[in-house]
């Protein structure tokens, strides 16, 4: 009983097998049938391809990698800051890690700082204008704006008060943003396990992918260190106004000791009243001169914890003209155009085959 089973089992998987075959060939045979049909899509494919090639403008890529720095380990000017705080002194120090790792990838894709670095002045054929204005000129922009008088009379011009921009300009800045986060621009990590950066724009127009690419690092370095130093800045500027002013009160106690002497060339020895005067002066001169070492002192370790801090970033390549270009052959277009072309050709006609077979049954 096995043995017939399995014998039944043989014979339905070869005849399968041979339906599976013939179907094979019933379809070869049609599609052969219908060769100057795929012919003829195949070599419109090519033609496509072809005239794409011709007419496609090439992607200028722009590469620039920089390293973080790490101010995990500060070493000697971390024990002189830790013994300062213990006098009730805060010098400043690291600002923390709200721009480190990912954070700062995120912190590059922002809409803000991509948006600063589209209204940072460029010089173009000794003429100033913004990134913006040369992503709007070789993209065509302005040739859509024609047909609309509002459009026509907006400009991104340099040193422009961002404050005051029109709604108009912020939409288009921010449509000018998706675009170039959609298909310009990749911040990436070189290697996950190392704190190298890159940043890679494609774009058309050579110029721009390798000035973005370099204005868009400086504008993230100059934000980072504008924030994350803004209280080392601010102890610095407070160390050395208290300086300063402790230095003019010590002139003025060296002139006062000075005055008083004068004013008595010949003191009696016997009326020390006279003396009195030089005195409290010096007395203040060695005040002043006592707060003026200890404010010194802790001007210079402010001034050398904002030095820590500053930059953020290290370029280390950096987009160098001619650009890497990246642009599809002639032939290659052709081929992939005209295999395109016949594909699409066959998928119609299986679909059409099969359509009829439904109806028919």
């Amino acid at each position: 009983m096995t043995e017939i089973t399995n014998s039944s089992s043989v014979n339905n998987d070869e005849v399968s097998l041979k339906k599976f075959i013939l179907r094979l060939q019933e379809w070869w045979r049609y599609l052969l049938a219908w060769w100057f049909v795929i012919l003829i899509a195949a070599t419109v494919g090519a033609g496509i391809g072809f005239v794409y090639a011709c007419f496609n403008k090439p992607i200028y890529r722009a590469t620039l990698s920089f390293a973080l720095e790490d101010d995990k380990s500060s070493g000697g000017l971390g024990g002189a800051l830790g013994l300062a705080s213990q006098f009730g002194f805060d010098l400043g120090g690291s600002g923390g890690g709200a721009f480190t790792g990912d954070n700062l990838l995120e912190l590059m894709k922002s809409r803000s700082i991509v948006e600063k670095a589209l209204l940072t002045d460029i010089t173009v054929n000794n003429k100033k204008q913004t990134l913006a204005e040369l992503y709007i000129s070789f993209n065509d922009i302005r040739k859509a704006w024609k047909a609309n008088p509002q459009l026509k009379k907006i400009y991104f011009l340099s040193n422009a008060d961002r404050t005051k921009f029109s709604l108009q300009q912020d939409s288009i800045l921010g449509g000018f943003y998706n675009t170039i986060i959609k298909n310009n621009l990749i911040v990436d990590k070189i290697d996950k396990n190392i704190s190298i950066i890159s940043i890679n724009v494609n774009s058309e127009n050579e110029l721009f992918s390798k000035t973005f690419a370099e204005v868009l690092a400086k504008t993230v370095s100059d934000f980072y260190i504008d924030t994350k130093t803004k209280k080392s800045v601010q102890n610095v500027k407070i160390l050395q106004y208290q300086t300063d002013s402790v230095r003019r009160e010590l002139n003025a106690a060296i002139y006062g000791v000075a005055s008083a002497i004068d004013a008595n060339p010949n003191a009696n020895p016997g009326r020390q009243v006279l003396r009195t005067t030089s005195q409290h002066k010096q007395v203040d001169v060695q005040a002043n001169q006592a707060i003026l070492t200890q404010l010194v002192q802790n001007l210079e370790l402010s001034k050398m914890s904002l030095r820590k801090e500053t930059p953020l970033i290290q370029v280390i390549d950096s987009p160098i003209l001619p650009l890497e270009k990246t642009k599809m052959g002639k032939i290659k277009e052709f081929i992939l155009g005209g295999i395109v072309g016949g594909l699409l050709a066959i998928i119609f006609l299986s679909v059409k085959r099969i359509f009829q077979d439904i109806m028919n049954s």
